[in-house]
């Protein structure tokens, strides 16, 4: 559940900060499979035609103003290069020195995060000089957004209209009721986009990438990505290792995890980081009245979801509902503030006013973030297919004590169990000694991409440094206003400066205090995509 879309994608933390018809098709293979032969060489894309983005843009309203907008045709089969193909939505904020330095791309992650807005985050979260060096390149993956086709399947299964059912089923039947809704959302995406989804998956991704690059003139691609889009330039780093320029991978997957192994680790790691956030309510409870321990707040934290269990708010919001908003929490530090005040006030006060205000119904791109997150991640690599498997690897963790994520997690990724195309190898992911500098970026204590992720990336790349920033307790960390860390990640995008190599971490931040209780804040936004439901 990378996602930060509907969970909350890092990307967007960062710019926050910053500012199955199976039974109809056949079996799952009848929906094809790419060629195993070596894909051959598309036609050589011709220049963009770049012109002012829309000021009413029809997916990104006015967050383009001052952008320009460009398309770009790819093969939606690269081992049938001139075959159909599909088209890719890019945004530029264009360089205003005196001569450019080059093209960075930008990625917020996902899989399936909207990315045309970044390059305007960029310019303004860069010193001057920085900024203006470079064409800032913000793009919708195949799929996303603007890009056509986008993906959405059966909307129903985030956004019912009514409260979903309680993400941690009380017997079988409800076990039973959520699989039946998954794989109606399995089926339903293999209605609706048969030719398509086996062409999804990481390393077209990165294919795309590159043929990106083609059209821009550039013979290297810088890149920045965060959480999946630091798989993403893993993968394009290892499928293309002379084409790349500087790249910024802030907030790592671990590669040998993707993507089922990786979602059970992420169970662990939001259990740590949601106690840590009942922690600090606990000490602030003369502001938010909710308990003297961490045992305490997360008994008010179960009456409340209890009590909307019961009854609904609006018949809209219910504990699943509940646990939408409070995800955001294990992802970041941001909204820790408003959401003790929306818990407190429900609790505490009888108030459900503020819980109203603090959970918004997923919006169209929220949805189509989805889709294309399990297009990609379903795609990738191989899930299992025996739903036994997923109920004991639930029911383990759970019984744990990991309970905050586990359920609700299991929800979000069911769908890949009933995929329509089965996944296959993952791409290879493994750095060569006559790559570049790649700078990683990593909180110690980041639940979506847990530490261990960029150790694993940093000894895979031998040239890469990492950068770590202790007690870190955000996703996204670069340009986040740590002074320690943008200073060496300006420094790498200035003039390609790097950490001294060393054993270990090459550099260590530390992390700044957690947050005060601040009358009156309202939520920040830690996307996006971010992640999910």
């Amino acid at each position: 559940m990378l996602n930060d879309a509907g969970k909350k994608t890092a990307a967007g933390t960062a710019a926050a900060a910053v500012t199955l018809a199976v039974a109809a098709l056949g079996t799952p293979a009848a929906l094809g499979t790419p060629a195993a032969a070596s894909p051959g060489p598309a036609p050589r894309p011709a220049g963009l035609a770049w012109k002012s983005c829309p000021a009413d843009d029809p997916v990104e309203g006015a967050r383009l103003k001052g952008l320009q907008c460009a398309s770009l045709r790819v093969p939606l089969d690269y081992a049938r290069p001139r075959g159909e193909q599909i088209t890719l939505e890019l945004t530029r904020a264009r360089h205003t020195a005196s001569r450019s330095a080059g093209a960075v791309l930008l990625n917020r992650g996902g899989p399936g995060a909207h990315g045309r807005d970044m390059p305007a985050v960029f310019k303004r979260a860069l010193p001057k000089k920085v900024a203006a060096s470079y064409d800032w390149i913000g793009f919708d993956a195949r799929g996303v957004g603007a890009s056509k086709p986008s993906l959405i399947c059966d909307p129903g299964y985030q956004n019912p209209g009514r409260a979903r059912p309680d993400t941690i089923p009380a017997n079988e039947r409800e076990e039973r009721a959520w699989t039946a809704r998954a794989k109606a959302y399995a089926d339903d995406c293999a209605k609706k986009y048969r030719t398509v989804l086996p062409h999804m998956g990481t390393a077209n991704w990165a294919r795309d990438m590159d043929e990106i690059r083609k059209a821009l003139g550039q013979e290297k691609l810088n890149y920045v990505g965060y959480s999946y889009g630091t798989y993403l330039g893993a993968v394009y780093a290892t499928m293309y290792p002379g084409r790349v320029g500087r790249m910024v991978l802030d907030s790592v997957v671990r590669p040998s995890g993707v993507w089922y192994q990786n979602n059970l680790d992420q169970n662990v790691a939001f259990e740590k980081r949601i106690r840590a956030y009942f922690t600090w309510i606990a000490h602030h409870h003369k502001t938010y009245r909710l308990g003297t321990s961490e045992r305490q707040v997360s008994a008010a934290y179960a009456k409340a979801r209890a009590k909307l269990k019961a009854k609904p708010l609006d018949g809209k919001i219910g504990p699943t509902e509940l646990d939408d908003v409070f995800l955001a929490d294990g992802y970041a530090d941001y909204s820790w503030t408003a959401h003790a005040k929306v818990l407190s006030a429900y609790v505490v006060k009888r108030d459900a006013r503020p819980l109203r205000k603090a959970w918004q119904p997923p919006a169209k791109l929220d949805q189509n973030n989805y889709t294309v997150y399990n297009a990609v991640q379903c795609r990738d690599a191989s899930w299992p297919r025996d739903w036994s498997r997923w109920h004991a690897d639930s029911e383990r963790l759970y019984d744990l004590g990991y309970r905050f994520e586990t359920w609700s997690n299991t929800w979000y990724n069911a769908p890949c169990a009933f995929w329509p195309v089965h996944g296959g190898e993952p791409p290879r992911v493994q750095g060569t000694p006559s790559l570049p500098p790649i700078l990683l970026v990593q909180a110690s204590e980041d639940a979506a991409t847990p530490y261990h992720g960029a150790l694993e990336t940093h000894r895979r790349f031998p040239t890469s440094r990492l950068l770590v920033q202790t007690g870190g307790r955000n996703h996204g960390v670069a340009l986040s206003g740590d002074r320690c860390v943008d200073r060496t990640v300006i420094a790498y995008l200035g003039d390609g400066r790097v950490p001294a190599s060393r054993i270990g971490p090459d550099i260590e931040c530390p992390a700044g205090p957690a947050p005060e209780p601040v009358k009156g804040k309202k939520p920040g936004r830690a996307d996006h995509t971010g992640s999910p439901r």
